[in-house]
C-alpha cells in the first residue's frame, strides 16, 4: 500500500512543478480548473483500474450532478434540463480542456431558481391547507419527471409542504387524544431517566395545552413550524458559497471513476481527520444523504442510540427537535446542517421524527453523550449451553495506531480475549463481526493467525503491478477448538477478509446473513496541498482514491460478492439494496489464481452442524417472522404515494401501525441464554460502575439476540460430535493396547 502510495507521490510531483509558482486569488476560477487538472491527473495515474474519460463516463457524470443538485426536483424546469442535456456527452471534453461553462451555467440557474422558490413557498403557507380535498403526492423523485413550467412546479411545492405539514398535524391530534409515546428506558442512565422523566412532564404538559386548542389553531402551528423550517433551509443554502457547490460537481467527476472515490474540500477533510481519531460524540451514529432526506446509516456500539434501541440502520430522519423546542423540518437540508442540529452538549436532549424501514413514523427521544473509545474496542463474554461453557467475542472494528506500535489494536486485543476464554475454560468460542465496517488489513492476519497453524491470509493488487500474499508465519495456534464468524450485511472490507480466510481454510462456520456488503477494495487518502510550493491558492482539501484490491485465497476477489454465509439466516434488510453490488458504478468482481494453501483437516463435523442449524432455522416461528417483516419491509419501501386528505392519511398510517405490531414479536424475543463477564471484568466492576453498566447492556442485548443464540447451537453442535469423535477415538486407541 506505502509503495504505491509513494509511485502517486513521484508521479504528481513532477506535474505539480508546472504549478509552483503561480498565484491565484481565493475562490479564483483558475483554482477551480487546476484542482480538476490535479484531481483528474492523480486518480489516472494512481487508482487501480481507472475509466476512461469518455461520453459514458461524461454521461454519468452528468446524471449523478444533476441529481445532486437537484434531487427531489423541486429548483429546474424541464426546459432547464433541455438546456443543460445538450452538455451530457460534452463533459469528458471540458474536463480535459478544464472548461467550466457547464458548471457556470448550472450553478447561475441554480441560484435563480432557489431565489424564486423562496416567493413559493412563503405564498403557500400564508393560507390554511384544505385538508378535505381528496389529492395524493408521489414522493418518488427518481420517475418524477420535471416540472414543464412554473405553475406546475409551484403545485409540486404546495404538495410537498402539504405532505409535511399534514405529518405535524397528525402528531398534534394524536397528541391531543393523549397519545403520548412512553420511551424505554431500561438501557439509560440514572441521570438520563431522569431527563427523560422530566422531558415526559412537559410532553404532558403540552398535551394539555393542545387538548384545548381547536383544529384550525392546530393547523396554523402547523404551517407556522414549517414556515419557520424553510426559512432556516434557505438560511443555510444561502450561506454557500460558490467553491462549495463547485465540491459537488468535483464529487460528480471523481465518484464515477468507483463509490469510493471522492474528494475532501477543506472543511471535509478536516472532519475526516476528526473521524480518523476515533473520538466520537453526540448520539452515536452515522449518516448519510440520500435525495432529500437524511438515513441513519449505522449505531456506534455504546453511544446513546445504540443504548436506546429505538433508532435503526434504515430509518429516514425527517425532523429535529431540541428538548421540547418545536422540531425542525430537515428534509431538502445539508447533510452538515442536519448533524450540527443532532449533535450538542451531553446531557442534552434531541427529538429525531423518523420514518422508520417499514413505513411508521416515530418520535425518539435521546439524550446526547460522549460515545467511549473504549466501545470500539474488542470484549468477550461467557455463556453456558447444555452444562458446556462457550465464549463469544465482539469486534467493532479492526483497529490499530500505526504511529504507536505499543498501543492497542485489534490482532493483539483478540489474541488477548481468546487467552482469557481458554483460561475461563470455554469449549467454542463466536468471533461476532456483525455491523464491522472494516479497518487494518494488519489487524485481519494477525487475528486469522489465531486459528490456524501458517499460511495465506489474503491476496492484494495494485494497479499495473503482481499480486501481493500478506502471511500468518507464526506456527502457534492460540485457539484449535471449535469456531463461528458471525456476519451480516454491514461486515464489510477487513471483516469480509477475515470471514473468507477462515471460510477457505475450513477452519470455521460463517454464520449470518446472505452475504456480506462486497467491498473488496482499498482506499488511500491524499492531501492536495502538498503538490503545490509557494502558492496563495488556499486549501485545496484532499481526495480519496481507490489504489487496491482484495481477493480471497481461492482466487475470488470479495468484492461485489461478499462472503457468502455457511448458514444463511433471515433478518430484517434481506431484502433492502444496501451492498455494493447496488452500486451503479461500483468496481466488477474478477478473480486470480488461487494461492497455495491447505484447509484444516481436524474438524470434519461442519456438515453435520451446517445441515442441522438449517433444519432449525427453517422450523424455527422466530426466523420465520423475521422473513415475513424482511418481505413486508421490501414491499413498503415501494410505496410511495401518499394521500394529502387527512381522514386518508391518518388511516394509511394507523393500518401501517397495526401491520407493524405483528412484527412485535421480533424486539420482544427473548432467548434463555445467560451471558457472564470473565473473571478480569467482575474485578473490575467493584472500582468501575460504568464499565459494569455497558456490559450489563451488552449481555441484555446477547439475550435478545436469536442470532447469537443459534450461533452458540452451532458451537455446541460441533462440540459434541467433536467429544463423540474424541471418545470414540480414545476408545480405540485402548482396545489396540489391551
Amino acid at each position: 500500500m506505502k509503495r504505491n502510495f509513494k509511485l502517486i507521490l513521484v508521479i504528481v510531483a513532477i506535474s505539480a512543478a508546472l504549478w509552483s509558482f503561480i498565484p491565484r486569488e481565493k475562490n479564483d476560477p483558475e483554482k477551480d480548473k487546476l484542482l480538476i487538472e490535479l484531481l483528474t491527473f492523480v486518480i489516472e495515474r494512481g487508482h487501480y483500474d481507472p475509466a476512461a474519460i469518455d461520453d459514458s463516463f461524461s454521461k454519468g457524470v452528468y446524471k449523478d450532478y444533476i441529481t445532486a443538485l437537484d434531487p427531489s426536483k423541486r429548483f429546474f424546469l424541464q426546459s432547464d434540463i433541455d438546456e443543460f442535456a445538450k452538455y451530457e456527452n460534452l463533459l469528458d471534453d471540458q474536463i480535459r480542456n478544464k472548461d467550466l461553462t457547464f458548471f457556470d451555467l448550472t450553478y447561475s440557474r441554480l441560484m435563480t431558481r432557489l431565489d424564486e422558490s423562496k416567493s413559493y413557498y412563503k405564498k403557500i403557507l400564508k393560507s390554511p391547507f384544505d385538508y378535505a380535498k381528496d389529492e395524493d403526492f408521489n414522493t418518488d423523485y427518481e420517475t418524477l419527471p420535471y416540472a414543464a413550467n412554473t405553475d406546475e412546479l409551484k403545485e409540486r411545492w404546495r404538495k410537498q409542504i402539504k405532505l409535511t405539514t399534514l405529518s405535524s398535524l397528525t402528531d398534534k391530534l394524536d397528541l391531543q387524544k393523549g397519545k403520548i409515546d412512553s420511551p424505554d428506558t431500561d438501557n439509560l442512565t440514572e441521570s438520563e431517566e431522569e431527563a427523560v422523566e422530566k422531558l415526559q412532564k412537559e410532553r404532558k404538559k403540552d398535551a394539555v395545552e393542545i387538548k384545548n386548542k381547536t383544529f384550525e389553531e392546530l393547523e396554523k402551528e402547523t404551517r407556522e413550524s414549517s414556515l419557520k423550517s424553510l426559512n432556516e433551509y434557505f438560511g443555510f443554502i444561502d450561506d454557500l458559497e460558490r467553491k462549495d457547490w463547485f465540491s459537488v460537481y468535483i464529487n460528480a467527476i471523481a465518484s464515477r471513476f468507483d463509490p469510493h472515490t471522492s474528494y475532501f474540500a477543506p472543511e471535509e477533510k478536516e472532519r475526516f481527520d476528526v473521524s480518523m481519531s476515533g473520538k466520537l460524540e453526540g448520539i452515536g451514529a452515522r449518516l448519510q444523504k440520500k435525495n432529500d432526506f437524511t438515513e441513519i446509516t449505522e449505531l456506534i456500539s455504546g453511544g446513546p442510540a445504540w443504548r436506546g434501541k429505538e433508532l435503526e440502520p434504515g430509518d429516514v430522519v425527517l425532523k429535529v427537535g431540541q428538548g421540547n423546542g418545536e422540531p425542525v423540518d430537515v428534509v431538502g437540508m445539508r447533510l452538515d446542517d442536519v448533524v450540527k442540529k443532532i449533535k450538542g452538549p451531553k446531557g442534552t436532549e434531541v427529538r429525531l421524527s423518523v420514518k422508520k424501514t417499514d413505513g411508521t413514523l416515530k418520535v425518539i427521544r435521546i439524550i446526547r453523550d460522549e460515545v467511549e473509545i473504549e466501545e470500539t474496542y474488542a470484549r468477550s463474554s461467557i455463556v453456558e449451553k447444555n452444562g458446556v461453557k462457550y465464549g463469544i467475542i465482539y469486534l467493532p472494528k479492526f483497529y490499530i495506531d500505526f504511529e504507536d506500535s505499543n498501543s492497542r489494536d485489534a490482532g493483539k486485543d483478540i489474541a488477548l480475549e481468546v487467552n482469557r476464554l481458554k483460561e475461563a475454560g470455554v469449549e467454542g468460542i463466536v468471533l461476532d463481526v456483525r455491523d464491522n465496517g472494516g479497518g487494518s488489513l494488519k489487524t485481519v492476519v494477525d487475528i486469522a493467525g489465531l486459528f490456524i497453524n501458517e499460511g495465506p491470509i489474503v491476496q492484494i493488487k495494485s494497479s499495473g503491478k503482481r499480486k501481493e500474499v500478506l502471511y500468518d508465519r507464526d506456527k502457534k495456534i492460540e485457539w484449535a477448538g471449535p469456531l463461528v464468524i458471525m456476519v451480516n450485511n454491514f461486515s464489510a472490507s477487513a471483516s469480509e477478509i477475515l470471514a473468507a480466510a477462515i471460510q477457505d481454510y475450513k477452519r470455521g462456520i460463517v454464520i449470518g446473513s446472505k452475504q456480506t456488503y462486497g467491498k473488496g477494495t482499498v482506499q488511500n487518502v491524499i492531501d492536495l496541498n502538498q503538490f503545490l510550493r509557494n502558492s496563495d491558492l488556499g486549501d485545496l482539501g484532499a481526495l480519496k482514491t481507490t489504489t487496491q484490491k482484495f481477493y480471497r485465497i481461492n482466487g475470488g476477489s470479495t468484492q461485489l460478492e461478499g462472503v457468502r454465509s455457511d448458514v444463511a439466516m433471515p433478518d430484517r434488510y434481506s431484502y433492502v439494496k444496501m451492498g455494493e453490488r447496488d452500486i451503479e458504478n461500483a468496481m466488477p468482481w474478477d478473480k486470480i489464481d488461487a494461492a497455495d494453501y491447505k484447509s484444516w483437516n481436524q474438524q470434519g463435523n461442519f456438515d453435520f452442524a451446517i445441515s442441522n442449524s438449517r433444519k432449525r432455522i427453517s422450523a424455527n416461528p422466530q426466523f420465520q417472522l423475521v422473513e415475513q417483516n424482511a418481505k413486508w419491509i421490501n414491499d413498503r419501501s415501494n410505496e410511495n404515494v401518499y394521500s394529502l386528505n387527512l381522514e386518508k392519511f391518518k388511516a394509511e398510517q394507523e393500518m401501517v401501525e397495526e401491520t407493524a405490531k405483528q412484527f412485535k414479536a421480533i424486539r420482544d424475543y427473548q432467548n434463555n441464554l445467560v451471558f457472564k463477564s470473565l473473571p478480569y471484568e467482575e474485578k473490575a466492576f467493584e472500582n468501575d460502575e460504568m464499565l459494569k453498566e455497558k456490559r450489563d447492556r451488552w449481555h441484555q442485548n446477547l439475550s435478545k439476540d436469536i442470532y447469537v443464540e443459534e450461533a452458540i447451537n452451532v458451537l455446541d453442535d460441533l462440540h459434541s460430535t467433536s467429544e463423540n469423535g474424541t471418545a470414540n477415538l480414545k476408545k480405540k486407541e485402548k482396545l489396540v493396547k489391551f
